[in-house]
C-alpha cells in the first residue's frame, strides 16, 4: 500500500548533485549581501519604511533610460536635494484619465511640513527640466522613529516565526527533524533574500514592509511542504522499518509526495505570475519574493530537508525507527 515501484528520484543517490545545486543558488546572494553591507552597512538596500525619508513619484510620458537616472540624481544634488535616490518603475498600467507609463521615484531625506512643499518644488523643476512633461503621483513619507520601530518589529516576527516552527516540529516529529526544517527554511530565506540584494546592486531595488511580509510567508509554504514529506516518512518508517532502511524510506516518500508538491507550487506560481505582470508597480518586488520562496521552498523540503534527514540517519541505527 506504502511502497513506491519506481523510483523518480534518489535523494541521497544525488545528494552532492544537491548540494552543488544548493552552492550554487546560495553563494552568490551571500557575496551580495556581503558586498552591501560592507558599502552600506545594511545586507540588503533598504526602503523608506526601514530608513525614514520621503518618497516622491512622478508619470513620466517619455521612456526613461539609466542615463535619465544619472543626470537627474547628480542634478537633483547640484539643486540642493538631500541624498536622493532615484530609481525607475516601469508601468503598463491605465486608468480612465491617464496612461501610467513610466513611473520615477525620488527618495530623500525626511521632510517636514514646513519644508516639504518647498522641496517637491524643487524636486519637480529638476524633474521636469530633465525629463520633460511629468504628472506627481504621490508624496509619503516616514518619520526615522517609526521607521526603527517597524525594522525592529520586522526582525522580531522573523526571529519568533522561526522559534515557533522549531518548537512545533520537535514536539511533532524529533529535533533532528526540527533542526533539517530550520536549515531549509534558512537557506530558502537567504536565497530570496541573496536575489534581491543582487537587484539591489544591479538596479537599486530596495525592500519595504512588504518583504518581510513576502518572507514570512514564504517561510510559512516551505514548512508547509516540509511536513507534507515529513509526515509521510514517519507513516512509511511506522509500516516498513522492519523491510527498509531509512534511506529507502525517505526516497520513497519523496516519491510519493513529489507530484503534489510541484503541482500545489505551480498553481501557486501561476497566480503570482499574473499579478507580476498584470497588476499593479507597488506590488511586484512582493509577489516576486514570493514567488522565488515557492519555488525554492518547493525545491528544499525534497531536495534539501530530506536529503539532509536521510543522511544524518543513516549512520545512525538508534533513530532507525523514529
Amino acid at each position: 500500500m506504502f511502497e513506491t515501484k519506481t523510483k523518480i528520484i534518489d535523494v541521497i543517490k544525488y545528494k552532492w548533485w544537491c548540494i552543488a545545486i544548493t552552492s550554487l543558488l546560495v553563494i552568490p546572494g551571500v557575496i551580495a549581501m556581503i558586498y552591501l553591507t560592507m558599502t552600506t552597512g545594511s545586507p540588503l538596500r533598504l526602503g523608506i519604511d526601514y530608513t525614514g525619508g520621503t518618497i516622491v513619484q512622478y508619470n513620466i510620458q517619455k521612456e526613461v533610460t539609466q542615463d535619465d537616472v544619472t543626470k537627474l540624481t547628480e542634478d537633483l544634488s547640484k539643486a540642493g536635494v538631500n541624498s536622493p535616490v532615484v530609481q525607475k518603475l516601469q508601468s503598463e498600467s491605465k486608468d480612465h484619465k491617464n496612461k501610467i507609463k513610466n513611473i520615477v521615484s525620488i527618495r530623500t531625506t525626511f521632510l517636514d511640513e514646513a519644508t516639504q512643499k518647498e522641496e517637491v518644488s524643487k524636486i519637480h523643476q529638476v524633474v521636469t527640466k530633465d525629463l520633460g512633461k511629468s504628472d506627481l503621483l504621490q508624496t509619503s513619507s516616514v518619520g526615522p522613529t517609526l521607521s526603527k520601530e517597524l525594522f525592529k518589529n520586522s526582525f522580531l516576527a522573523l526571529i519568533l516565526a522561526f522559534a515557533a516552527i522549531v518548537a512545533y516540529l520537535t514536539m511533532r516529529f524529533h529535533l533532528d527533524y526540527a533542526v533539517f526544517a530550520l536549515l531549509a527554511l534558512l537557506h530558502d530565506a537567504l536565497f530570496v533574500c541573496g536575489v534581491f540584494a543582487i537587484m539591489g546592486i544591479l538596479y537599486g531595488v530596495q525592500i519595504d514592509g512588504l518583504f518581510i511580509t513576502a518572507i514570512l510567508t514564504v517561510v510559512g509554504f516551505s514548512v508547509h511542504d516540509t511536513i507534507v514529506v515529513y509526515d509521510r516518512i514517519r507513516e512509511n518508517v511506522r509500516y516498513l522499518g522492519k523491510k527498509h532502511s531509512f534511506v529507502e524510506i525517505v526516497n520513497m516518500s519523496v516519491n510519493q509526495t513529489l507530484a503534489r508538491s510541484i503541482n500545489t507550487s505551480l498553481t501557486s506560481v501561476i497566480t503570482l505570475l499574473a499579478l507580476y505582470f498584470f497588476g499593479g508597480v507597488t506590488t511586484k518586488e512582493f509577489v516576486l519574493a514570493m514567488a522565488l520562496g515557492i519555488v525554492i521552498g518547493t525545491y528544499s523540503s525534497i531536495f534539501f530537508a530530506s536529503m539532509l534527514l536521510a543522511d544524518h540517519r543513516k549512520n545512525m541505527p538508534a533513530l532507525k525507527k523514529a
